[in-house]
């Protein structure tokens, strides 16, 4: 039997070696090509069903509206204040001497004039004897001169003395008065240093933590005094004022129109005292372009703190019969401020408007729209001029009214 192992395959005429294997790796490439191609159609193109297609067939768009009217529109200046007291004294000692007594409890509220604190009198006392008794030696030295005097006038006018010696006793006299003049103020001086050594309150108010306590040796205008004393009722808030608005507020107080300020809270969530405007400052501060201001509060209850910060709500006046817009109607463009107005056939209108005041909810419109159009307040992300929307809630019973009516007439 022949062994001999068959000759191996031999190409075609005209074709290179290894040419067959290389055409079927490119067929291969090609058709995963074509199908990464085609399931990345079939993913990204959109679903016959889907949102998408049924708006773009048409759909309109749900949004909410609120219909303009008329109101009142405070204006209200909204500006940062810092509670300050009316009056706010470091209670000092006068002279200098030991503190025997403290008279009063940290954190009480005193009376103008009531005793704080009580400095050693002794000293003083000793020294007031002291005077009192030469002004009593002077006194007597210048009723014997007085006496002397007078018999030498009448010696004098009978010719019985000379003229020199009645001229001299004459001075003495003088010089006598003068002496005792110093010595009374000697007098009256200590009684005054006795009068010091009882620190008395200046004004009402409350006192705070104690400086010094009973026993030390204090001396006049110490610093930081004994104590401090705070007027806290009534208190006043200082706020600044832009000087663009300087005129109506400055307007309205020369009238002698009350303006009404409420202190809220630094949160500007919380309203904490009412108060009214008691003066506005002389001049402007160059560097800020504000105006100071003070308001007055009552403060009975002690709402208000020294030194607490708060934001005050100045009432500078209220515009009566205005146009109004809910705040949240409004959008921002290229040419300022628009809204979207709802026509009888549901589409909408871009229409631009020009603002004036405002408040949290509500906005006054100058121009721009008319009373009882309705304007889209929610679902304006995907509005243009002249879409088609519907109002889902427009069916409910006194949807649309209540909803523009709401705000109207509010106190911002």
């Amino acid at each position: 039997m022949d062994t001999t192992p068959p000759p191996p395959p031999t190409s075609g005429p005209g074709t290179p070696p290894g040419g067959s294997s290389r055409r079927g790796r490119r067929i291969l490439y090609l058709a995963g090509g074509a199908l990464a191609v085609v399931l990345g159609v079939a993913f990204l193109r959109p679903h016959s069903g889907g949102g998408g297609h049924r708006h773009a067939a048409g759909g309109d768009q749900p949004v909410a509206v609120a219909t303009i009217g008329r109101g009142d529109m405070p204006v209200v200046l909204t500006e940062l204040g810092t509670v300050v007291p009316i009056t706010n004294v470091t209670v000092q000692s006068r002279i200098d001497g030991y503190l025997m007594q403290v008279l009063f409890t940290e954190g009480q509220h005193v009376h103008k004039g009531d005793l704080l604190a009580l400095i050693d009198t002794r000293p003083y006392e000793v020294l007031l004897a002291q005077y009192e008794g030469q002004l009593a030696q002077d006194v007597a030295q210048l009723e014997a001169a007085r006496v002397d005097n007078a018999r030498y006038q009448r010696l004098i006018r009978q010719d019985s003395v000379a003229a020199m010696t009645a001229k001299d006793q004459q001075y003495k006299v003088e010089q006598l008065e003068g002496t005792v003049k110093a010595d009374q103020a000697l007098v009256d001086n200590e009684k005054l240093q006795i009068t010091y050594c009882h620190i008395v309150a200046p004004v009402d108010g409350r006192v705070g933590i104690r400086e010094v306590d009973m026993g030390n040796y204090i001396t006049a205008g110490q610093t930081n005094g004994l104590v401090i004393l705070t007027q806290m009722q009534p208190i006043s808030v200082i706020f600044t004022l832009p000087e663009n608005d300087i005129g109506p507020v400055a307007t309205r107080l020369r009238e002698g129109t009350p303006l009404p300020v409420e202190a809220w809270d630094s949160a500007n969530l919380t309203r904490i005292a009412t108060g009214q405007v008691s003066v506005l400052d002389s001049q402007i501060d160059t560097s800020t372009g504000t105006v100071r201001m003070r308001a007055i509060f009552a403060n009975s209850q002690e709402e208000l703190f020294p030194n607490q910060f708060v934001n005050a709500r100045l009432l500078v006046s209220t515009d009566h019969d205005a146009l109004l817009v809910p705040t949240n109607a409004l959008q921002t463009g290229p040419n300022g401020q628009f809204v979207y107005v709802v026509k009888a056939d549901s589409t909408v209108e871009v229409r631009n408007v020009k603002t004036g005041h405002a408040n949290n909810t509500m906005t006054v419109v100058t121009d721009g729209v008319k009373d009882g159009e309705r304007v889209v307040t929610d679902g304006v992300d995907h509005l243009r001029d002249g879409v088609k929307v519907t109002i889902p809630d427009a069916t409910a019973p006194g949807a649309g009214s209540d909803a523009a009516h709401g705000g109207h007439g509010k106190k911002g």
